[in-house]
């Protein structure tokens, strides 16, 4: 049941990319992004209404906050202006790196979390996959001025995504996921606006149908649907298997371009595709365990 939900998570963030993509003809990125999650929200708060939800206390309220800050404001502000500066190819390995900080943090703060070699293993050949689906030559990239500064950049954004992860699994591991969706994409959505308004003054948004209908795929099923479900799951899995799952969105998303779109994929992808899927595969895999039996002393003499 957990995979199958792993999996409509995955399809419904890497299809988003064809929505994605649209948006871009019609928003401003990043303004893109903060009405898209503060639809959201507000999809969400509909609900919370309907269940008549109380008001969530103060301690709540502040993890609410940080995560919006972290993993929907920050996050987004740098991937969808990175953009400009870099290859949208790094700019998406660089971010999926997630689960490699999550993993590392979780076998320091998460009990029963090991970083196995095994695991370390398998989240490296997910990420070379990764840089293979998004076609990208390693000897190319460039490690210096402005390039190298948006690229640490987008690393931390990547971290701060982690970190919020981290924070669901110690501190709201309890709560009601739609009331922390809804306030953290609100939180974020709102942040995203603000940065929106002076980061990007004076470019148009075009209202047409198309642009109306990305809007809503990317709000409701992308953002509201999508995040409780990727919350949900994050809580009843462990960080570093769950995290690593994500990595097959944007394989998912470049086979939807592929197909919706008709972009090429290349050799190279399909065999990063397989790499992707055989580093889920081992970070997975169920560790063998060696059970001692106790003997007693009568059984040994005998």
């Amino acid at each position: 049941m957990m995979n199958w939900l792993i999996f409509i998570l995955c399809f419904i963030w890497g299809s988003n990319w064809v929505a994605m993509k649209a948006a871009v003809d019609y928003f401003p990125p990043v303004m893109f992004s903060a009405i898209r999650f503060l639809l959201g929200a507000v999809v969400l708060f509909l609900i919370l209404f309907y269940k008549k939800t109380p008001f969530p206390n103060r301690y709540k309220l502040k993890w609410y906050a940080v995560c919006g800050f972290l993993q929907t404001a920050f996050m987004y502000a740098i991937s969808q202006s990175s953009v400009l500066y870099i290859n949208a190819g790094i700019a998406c390995v660089l971010g999926f790196t997630m689960p490699f900080w999550l993993s590392i943090m979780a076998h320091f703060f998460l009990p029963g979390e090991r970083l196995t070699p095994v695991k370390m293993a398998g989240l490296m050949i997910g990420i070379i996959g990764l840089i293979f689906v998004m076609n990208i030559n390693p000897f190319q990239m460039e490690f210096d001025g402005l390039t190298l500064f948006v690229e640490l950049l987008v690393v931390l954004s990547s971290l701060a995504w982690a970190i919020a992860n981290l924070i669901i699994k110690t501190k709201l591991q309890n709560c009601d996921m739609v009331e922390f969706t809804a306030y953290q994409m609100g939180f974020g959505g709102m942040m995203l606006f603000v940065f929106a308004l002076f980061y990007e003054a004076g470019q148009p948004i075009e209202w047409t149908s198309q642009a109306v209908f990305a809007l809503i795929y990317a709000g409701v099923l992308a953002s509201s649907l999508a995040y409780v479900l990727w919350f949900y799951i994050l809580s009843r899995v462990e960080a570093s298997k769950s995290s690593v799952s994500l990595l097959l969105v944007p394989v998912i998303g470049a086979l939807s371009v592929w197909i919706v779109l008709g972009e090429q994929l290349e050799w190279g992808a399909w065999f990063g595709i397989l790499l992707v899927v055989l580093g889920i595969g081992f970070v997975n895999r169920k560790e063998k365990t060696v059970e001692l039996k106790t003997y007693r002393h009568s059984d040994i003499a005998s």
